[in-house]
């Protein structure tokens, strides 16, 4: 199974996937074959994604490979091609949200872990709906609407994806002149489109962000968020054989895994998974608690499961003995716990 890419590599999936040779637009950079990601369908294993796009980078790339193409257009099928699903746990945390608002302030929370730190994504929330804005802050002004069309172009395209549903109501602005290609926008971005403006943002309709999203699924969501909250704490952090562990049984959730099957994922006898746990002051059965509250709270949190359900989902096997555990993490039951949070919810 393939794994998740970084922005580099769906960046580069995606110009193959629109007929531009990542190979010739690297060279056209003086960029090394070494520069480009090793799961890229164009050459071998010799690729190497040691780096994510940096800001500049990005923006470079972009407008060699409308260069290139002869395309003006391209950014906006660029877009179009970025594949959600290609992010790993963050594209199926946004994919099992239960509607479009917690699926945009997922990919707004998480795109950090993965968009280049020149592009800052905002949002700003109103009665009648959600603006979200993108600013930049590398880049020529040429450069900055590349950027801008392939980020809208991908942020709609996936919203009429997780949705299934049209666009209406949705309203783009942008703060440059309407292009020469202004047709390509109505056809691959077939929103209202006000040019000259002070920013680049769009507005989302309320109606639009209670549209359930067709693969919802609350209970995957909750260990893809985990996933994703865990790789934000661990950006600038190396990995131990804990967070490693934890890692391993946010992924089990369902069918938790015990400390022999964890040693075989790991690729080491439990004896010296035992000892590496020591070494960092702590052991299994102390992370496995961690795991199992750190996902029960999420159940009870965010969604309507009864505590039969969360407690199969934890590998125990008998409610009462998850509700004692869960007492003794939290000091209140899983009932108390629920209606705390749906209070501060509301």
């Amino acid at each position: 199974m393939k794994g998740p890419l970084n922005a580099k590599e769906a960046f580069v999936s995606a110009l193959e996937r629109v007929g531009v040779d990542p190979i010739k637009l690297f060279n056209t950079l003086n960029l090394s074959a070494s520069e480009l990601p090793r799961q890229s369908t164009v050459g071998s294993s010799d690729f190497n994604s040691d780096s994510e796009l940096q800001g500049s980078q990005l923006h470079a790339l972009l407008q060699a490979a409308v260069k290139l193409s002869g395309d003006p257009g391209l950014a906006i099928r660029l877009g179009q091609k970025i594949d959600i699903a290609d992010f790993g746990a963050f594209g199926f945390a946004v994919m099992s949200s239960v509607n479009m608002k917690a699926a945009t302030k997922l990919h707004l929370r998480y795109v950090k872990i993965f968009a280049p730190a020149a592009n800052k994504w905002s949002s700003v929330e109103h009665d009648n709906g959600m603006t979200v804005r993108l600013q930049q802050s590398s880049g020529t002004p040429a450069q900055q609407q590349l950027v801008t069309e392939m980020a809208f172009s991908n942020l709609i395209s996936n919203g009429y994806f997780l949705s299934g549903s049209s666009i209406q109501g949705i309203k783009l602005q942008l703060n440059y002149s309407k292009p020469a290609h202004f047709k390509i926008y109505q056809k691959h971005i077939p929103v209202p489109t006000v040019f000259d403006q002070e920013y680049n943002q769009c507005f989302l309709p309320a109606e639009w962000l209670k549209l359930p999203v067709r693969t919802a699924n609350p209970t995957s969501s909750v260990v893809f968020i985990q996933q994703c909250e865990e790789m934000l704490q661990d950006l600038n952090r190396i990995e131990n054989t804990s967070s490693a562990i934890r890692r391993l049984l946010i992924l089990s959730a369902g069918a938790m895994l015990n400390i022999s099957q964890v040693a075989d994922r790991l690729h080491v006898n439990e004896r010296t998974l035992r000892r590496r746990l020591n070494a960092e002051s702590t052991n299994f059965r102390v992370i496995c608690d961690e795991v199992r509250n750190l996902l029960a709270q999420q159940y009870l949190s965010n969604t309507s499961l009864n505590v039969a359900d969360i407690a199969h989902l934890l590998s125990y096997g008998e409610t009462v003995n998850f509700r004692r555990a869960f007492v003794r993490w939290n000091a209140i039951t899983p009932s108390q716990y629920r209606q705390q949070s749906t209070s501060v919810g509301n």
